[in-house]
This record gives structure tokens, C-alpha cells and sequence, in this order.
């Protein structure tokens, strides 16, 4: 089979397009093909070797967390599952045209989707969806900020902590104001502008999906008490607030995938896609998304 294959660290270069043998599956996993898969941060993060100390690779390497395809064959203790079902998953070494996945992460995927569409949802929905139910775990009532509100991962926690009952504020950059207008948002908040950053405060929690200099200028926002969630780890000076910090990594969860997917089929929240690629040309996506060159999930087609 075809497969982008990383034999080291190092930039978009190193991504080569090989010929591999087809991976073999045990009892309890499944043997999918591949029909689409996509472009996510943690992908050029783990490819230049940003991400090795807390995900180091063995190479060589296959990337690739989302899946959308086909089941090709399953192990003799996988019910559920017949061949030629449509699958998708928040999988590994997806960016092949085969790879293996454990029966437990499989979703089906819903019928008014196509591949494409589903390959862009796997690891943003199950990112979105755990920030808000798993770190930050707001109350009904409560006021939650999403820091990256129009990223795929924020437009999931904005959808997500909309159906808790939560009052949540859409953070995003003063260009995009308008364009967040349309989210399911109570509120929409400039994080590059000083007033209206100056207005936010006793926020319940933040969501944040962004990092950086932008979430340590949010810090004293958080009431005393309050959490603050991200899926980038602790910021530097969170120390210095009497706030709780839960810092997440997504683990795959079928049924919460399953749901989630099924809302965005029926128009209840959007993930933009800005393009679909040839699996061969990974490298060039990877350089597109880690460029800021698009908006939106580039979909890579074996």
C-alpha cells in the first residue's frame, strides 16, 4: 500500500510518499481503508519533533489521527463491524491507505455525510467536546469564554457548552467579529482588543484552545475559584491566580464521536474545509495549515 512515511524529524520535506506493507490486525482491531483523512496541528507538531517530549516518535512513522473509510476485515472477537461499513475514528497512522484501528474507537459514520466531510471531525470534535465536559465542566448558568471560537476545535466547545445550558463568550481576533456573529455564541469578545478585554471579568472558566501570550493576558478574567481548561497545557503565571487549571489531551470516545458528528450533519454547528488534497501531497498541506495559508481542515485523499 501507499503511505506518508517520516523516517526522522525535521520539516515538510521529510513527509515521502512509500510503498509499505498493509499493517496487520489482531482480535480485537479492524482493518480500515482509508478514503480520507486530514490536517491537524498536533501532525506538523509531531513531524518537526515540537511535540517529542511528550509524544516522541519510532521511526519510521506513519501521522495521521483522523479516519474516515471502509472496514476491510476484523479480528475474530469484533462483533458490529461488517465488511464494507463506513467507519470513522480518532485513530492513528492515518495518513495511508490502510491502517488499524481498535473496534472500541470506531464510529459509524452518519449516513448524510460523505468521507471528506467525516475525516475532518474526529480529533477536533472529540478535542472540542472534552474540553468543555471533561476540564472545564461547567454548570448550567455559568459563563464560559472559548478562546479560538472560529477554529474547528473551538467551534466544537462553543456548540458543546451551548447544549450544558452555559452562557458562553465566542473569543476571537477583532477581523473576525462579524464572521463569529453567526456562531451559536451569547457573545462575541475581540482578544486582540484592549477594551474589550478590559471588560471581561468573573468569567466562570475559559475554554482555551490558543495558548500563548493571548490566554496569559485572560488569567485575571477567571474569577477566584474558576477553571481554566486548554488542550496547550498550563500557561506560564497561572500560578500566580487562585483558579484551577485542567490541562487535556483527547482520548478517543466512539459514542460522544458518533453524536457529535451526527449533530454537525444536521446543521447544528460547522467545520469549515478549506480544501481537499492527494494524500501524495501531505507535505504541501502540512506547510498550508502550519502557514496560516488557509481557513479552515485540508482533507487528504488516499
Amino acid at each position: 500500500m501507499k503511505a506518508i512515511v517520516l523516517h526522522q524529524y525535521g520539516g515538510p520535506e521529510q513527509l515521502r510518499y512509500e510503498d509499505i506493507d498493509v499493517p496487520n490486525y489482531g482480535d480485537a482491531e479492524v482493518l480500515v481503508r482509508v478514503r480520507a483523512t486530514s490536517v491537524n496541528p498536533i501532525d506538523f507538531k509531531l513531524r518537526s519533533g515540537a511535540a517529542k517530549a511528550r509524544m516522541p516518535l519510532e521511526f519510521p512513522a506513519i501521522l495521521g489521527r483522523d479516519l474516515a473509510g471502509e472496514v476491510v476485515e476484523a479480528g475474530r472477537n469484533v462483533t458490529g463491524f461488517p465488511k464494507g461499513m463506513r467507519v470513522m475514528a480518532l485513530a492513528n497512522g492515518t495518513y495511508a491507505e490502510y491502517t488499524v484501528a481498535k473496534a472500541d474507537v470506531l464510529a459509524p459514520i452518519p449516513q448524510a455525510l460523505d468521507f471528506e466531510k467525516a475525516a475532518a471531525l474526529p480529533l477536533v470534535l472529540t478535542t472540542g467536546t472534552q474540553l468543555i465536559e471533561r476540564a472545564v465542566k461547567p454548570q448550567r448558568g455559568q459563563t464560559v469564554l472559548v478562546t479560538g471560537a472560529l477554529g474547528s476545535v473551538g467551534r466544537t466547545a462553543v456548540h458543546v457548552a451551548r447544549k450544558h445550558g452555559v452562557r458562553v463568550l465566542a473569543g476571537v481576533r477583532s477581523s473576525e467579529k462579524e464572521e463569529a456573529a453567526a456562531l451559536s455564541a451569547d457573545g462575541v469578545v475581540a482578544l486582540d482588543s484592549e477594551e474589550d478585554v478590559r471588560h471581561l471579568h468573573d468569567l466562570d472558566a475559559i475554554a482555551d484552545t490558543v495558548g500563548g501570550t493571548t490566554i496569559q493576558r485572560l488569567l485575571k478574567s477567571i474569577r477566584p475559584g474558576g477553571v481554566l481548561g486548554s488542550v496547550l497545557g498550563s500557561p506560564e503565571g497561572a500560578q500566580n491566580y487562585k483558579i484551577h487549571v485542567e490541562a487535556m489531551m483527547a482520548a478517543p470516545d466512539a459514542s460522544r464521536l458518533y453524536e457529535l458528528a451526527d449533530e454537525f450533519a444536521r446543521g447544528e454547528f460547522s467545520i469549515p474545509i478549506a480544501r481537499t488534497m492527494k494524500l501524495q501531497d501531505a507535505g504541501e498541506a502540512q506547510s498550508l495549515a502550519e502557514n496560516g495559508g488557509v481557513h479552515g481542515k485540508i482533507i487528504l485523499v488516499p
